[in-house]
């Protein structure tokens, strides 16, 4: 029996990548040698940028899924996504399952609701690559129907090599096409003003910290490791700042940050 390296569309799709002269043509290719290797419903290749608002260079959703999904995230909602801190947080390339990095209670949180329980994805897995000193980009695969085995992890892991290169090739064409003018995303420094400044007429700014922690799907419990302080004080700090905003939920909590934010 044949491997997944053996097959016809697995080498029409690095034939793709190797001949391509477009970032386009890679992100095309790259994505065929992705659906030749495992099945998913889905992918993303997503730059995430220090002192801008993430760009999408390449993905699989149909227009309605681009407005929902990707149009409202890039208003501001992408502040509160684990997959945001952590590629600004990489320093070197490489493979994450997206559940194993996420915050205890992200699940319950409400941009996990508006966001991600949207897509119905069972499973995702992400390359992560920077691509310089201020950008990091994220390959996202994603499936509904089932999770990845050890095996399309294994396979995954294989041509992890093929998809870094072809993340570095659509990158430099991305930039040679469109321009670097990340250090001058004003927006993207107003929505990131906006977060860290949210409730700042009313709270206090231990309160903020944990208002911020609180969206980004954080427990009290993990909250109170994140900040070396007591889970008792957090209670405390969290029933304050709801007094104060005059909230009662973190439904509510996270509809005035997104108010705040469409604001900008």
């Amino acid at each position: 029996m044949k491997s997944q390296f053996e097959s016809a569309a697995w080498i029409a799709a690095v034939a793709e990548i190797i001949g391509a002269d477009q970032g386009k043509t890679v992100a095309e290719g790259l994505t065929h040698a992705i659906d030749s290797v495992v099945e998913h419903e889905g992918t993303a290749l997503i730059a995430f940028h220090k002192d801008a608002r993430p760009d999408v260079l390449h993905h699989t959703l149909e227009p309605a899924g681009r407005k929902h999904y990707i149009e409202r995230y890039l208003d501001g909602p992408y502040l509160l996504d684990p997959l945001y801190q952590l590629a600004l947080r990489s320093r070197k390339p490489t493979l994450v399952r997206f559940r194993d990095e996420l915050p205890d209670r992200f699940r319950a949180s409400e941009y996990y609701r508006q966001y991600c329980e949207r897509t119905h994805l069972l499973d995702e897995m992400d390359y992560i690559v920077p691509v310089d000193r201020q950008t990091t980009v994220v390959l996202v695969i994603g499936r509904r129907t089932r999770m990845f085995n050890k095996s399309a992890l294994h396979r995954l892991e294989l041509i992890e090599p093929l998809v870094q290169a072809s993340i570095q090739r659509i990158w430099h064409a991305w930039v040679a096409r469109s321009g670097d003018g990340r250090s001058r995303d004003e927006v993207h420094r107003r929505l990131t003003d906006c977060f860290e400044n949210f409730g700042k007429t009313v709270l206090t700014r231990r309160e903020r910290q944990i208002s911020q922690l609180l969206l980004r799907g954080h427990s009290s419990k993990s909250v109170a490791r994140e900040l070396s302080i007591a889970p008792g004080t957090v209670m405390v700090h969290k029933r304050n700042l709801f007094a104060k905003l005059g909230i009662s939920s973190q439904y509510e909590l996270f509809s005035l940050l997104i108010d705040d934010l469409g604001k900008i």
